[in-house]
């Protein structure tokens, strides 16, 4: 996240091994807050209202499952299907990026 921009997502890639035949794709929405530590003398960034998903796809990364969704993701002030396939779609954008 940048100075100018205030939230950020923060993907992770498990290809499927040996041990877990599974495409797993960890999710992180937040917003990042700045505050000043006085004592230091120093700008704090810290990460709030921090939300997690995770998306798991059987078919190697053609489609995404992911469990409840109860967080309205898209801003659209209803918690839904919309949010779900919005997550589902970003896990399949970022599972078919080769060299992220």
């Amino acid at each position: 996240m940048s100075f100018f921009n205030q939230r950020g997502i923060f993907l992770q890639l498990m290809q499927p091994s040996h041990s877990e035949p599974d495409t797993v794709v960890s999710l992180q929405l937040a917003r990042k807050e700045i505050s000043w530590d006085a004592v230091n003398e120093q700008q704090i960034e810290t990460l709030v209202d921090s939300i997690y998903f995770t998306a798991i796809s059987k078919d190697l990364g053609n489609s995404f499952n992911i469990g409840t969704v109860d967080k309205d993701v898209d801003g659209n002030g209803v918690i839904g299907a919309d949010d779900k396939a919005k997550l589902q779609a970003l896990a399949k954008a970022y599972a078919a990026i080769v060299n992220p």
